[in-house]
């Protein structure tokens, strides 16, 4: 099995092919971003940063549902106009993510590569922010991710990786698919995201946000789940009927059949 198995398929849902599946997934994702945004003061952390050519590097940007979020559910009004640099490995992802900016984010660079993979000389960001991005990094490239990130970013200037802990909804569920239906290479858990970014060099603090999603549409949460294992041919049905992983959703599920899925983030600010 290869390490990037698991990053390997994910990067072929991120594509114009995997549009349909991705509308899908965030029929009920787009929560995660949402909050996000109300878990910190954005405008004052942002507009603190702010000065004269200041920038911002979105890692793993997806299709900008961050930058989204905060324009919907902050007022950005008194932040400055930033250059924005949009990364991701799919070409896909970074047009999509680039349509969707506006005030104050500026598209600046495309950057069409992995975080690891980052020039040196990409450095100075004032804010260098990865929300629920890192799932499929590689482990054995985790570390120099976490080093390219601690690199990228300004001295006082704001970083933030959100990412799901162990115990929150897409890591019990990758965790049970694998075991039950498919193996492959597990995501990577925020756990793991916080103990590299300090091998780094970072100094972290780690806030936690938890909040639920669900659905008693099982077409939205047969879409939403081959999502979360970026594998759609494997039915809701298959999945309820898998080892291990039906008995995961089954503890998902009420005596009305409705799904509901706990989430925790971990907001690692550096």
């Amino acid at each position: 099995m290869s390490s990037k198995d698991t990053a390997e398929r994910s990067l072929e849902h991120w594509s114009e092919a995997g549009r349909t599946g991705m509308e899908a997934f965030y029929a009920l994702a787009t929560e995660d971003y949402h909050q996000l945004a109300l878990a910190a003061d954005w405008p004052t952390l942002l507009a603190d940063r702010a000065h004269e050519g200041w920038s911002l590097l979105d890692v793993a940007c997806g299709s900008g549902k961050f930058p989204t979020a905060l324009r919907r559910y902050t007022d950005l009004s008194a932040v400055p106009e930033v250059a924005y640099d949009l990364l991701d490995p799919s070409e896909f992802s970074v047009a999509e993510a680039r349509g969707a900016l506006g005030v104050p984010f500026v598209a600046r660079r495309d950057l069409v590569m992995t975080l690891q993979d980052l020039p040196a000389d990409h450095t100075g960001y004032d804010v260098v922010w990865a929300t629920h991005a890192l799932y499929a990094l590689p482990p054995d490239e985790l570390d120099a991710a976490a080093e390219r990130f601690v690199a990228a970013l300004a001295p006082g200037g704001l970083g933030l990786v959100a990412q799901a802990t162990a115990a929150s909804h897409y890591l019990a569920f990758y965790d049970a698919f694998r075991a039950g239906v498919r193996e492959a290479t597990p995501y990577t858990t925020a756990e793991q995201v916080r103990d590299a970014l300090i091998r780094a060099g970072a100094d972290v603090r780690d806030q936690r946000v938890t909040y639920t999603t669900g659905t008693s549409d099982r077409v939205v949460a047969e879409g939403f789940l081959q999502r979360c294992a970026f594998d759609d041919s494997v039915s809701l049905e298959e999945m309820e009927a898998a080892p291990v992983l039906g008995d995961y959703l089954a503890s998902c599920r009420d005596a009305s059949g409705s799904y509901t899925f706990s989430h925790e983030a971990a907001l690692l600010w550096i």
